[in-house]
């Protein structure tokens, strides 16, 4: 079987002693692919060294929410120059935190706006982040007219997926599913056509791993979860997120 992680972190500092074991695991248990998502510049223009490092891994270069008031004044222009790099196969991770308001709010809204409008100039999906911001989350998207994104790690009700698909977009569930019972609920009523999965390691650790470092290897319990939980064969799920991660990011076969 084969499959992608949609999105992780391995430009983490917790992966600077052991990136290339980290890889290696995941790809010699069947992770073709992995998409190294950015959260400021430097972490972007991380993602993309490592994108050309490892033929399997791609790169997003966003401003995450947490980091929108440590934005440079550039950092528009800067990003645009770098989604130009051939591995670069998104905008983000880009959105809206109110859990932890490291940020100011509308200054938040007010990056996240910008990305989104660069996203739709280049043609690039958004990596969209959530937490406890439902309304203005879905409002932005829905008055920028995005229809090409990932609401990634979903952990928000049923009510707020059936909204976000209905404006054309994905969800991406995390190891998250295998320990909160809401976000199975929702796992359950999604169509499989607008899911994808992930790791977001080195954070949400999926059951058996919990209290762990999280590492793109731990896509597969992530699979097997979900595929058990909607009562399909694994290997029918495996091809379905293959191919819907490889159309969304318009990634090459492997």
């Amino acid at each position: 079987m084969k499959y992608i992680d949609s999105h992780c972190h391995i430009n983490d500092k917790q992966f600077n002693e052991d990136l290339e074991d980290v890889v290696k695991n995941a790809i010699d248990l069947g992770v073709t692919q992995l998409i190294c998502v950015g959260t400021d510049i430097k972490t972007s223009e991380k993602a993309i060294e490592i994108s050309e490092k490892f033929p399997q891994v791609f790169a997003t270069c966003g401003v995450h929410p947490h980091d929108s008031e440590k934005a440079e004044k550039r950092y528009i222009n800067i990003l645009e120059e770098l989604s130009s790099h051939p591995k670069v196969v998104a905008i983000g991770e880009m959105g809206l935190d109110y859990f932890y308001d490291f940020s100011d709010r509308k200054i938040q809204i007010k990056i996240f706006r910008n990305q989104i409008e660069l996203a739709m100039d280049k043609n690039l999906p958004a990596v969209i982040h959530n937490r406890d911001s439902d309304e203005d989350l879905y409002n932005v998207i829905s008055d920028s007219k995005l229809n090409y994104g990932v609401i990634h790690c979903f952990a928000s009700d049923y009510l707020l997926a059936e909204k976000i698909i209905s404006l054309g977009l994905n969800i991406s569930f995390t190891g998250m599913v295998t320990f909160v019972k809401s976000v199975q609920e929702v796992v359950k009523k999604i169509d499989i056509e607008k899911i994808m999965i992930e790791t977001d390691s080195p954070y949400l650790s999926p059951i058996p791993f919990r209290g762990k470092r999280n590492e793109p290897k731990n896509v597969i319990q992530v699979a097997e979860f979900i595929a058990d939980l909607k009562k399909i064969d694994i290997d029918v799920f495996c091809m379905k997120m293959t191919q819907n991660t490889r159309q969304f990011f318009k990634l090459p076969n492997a």
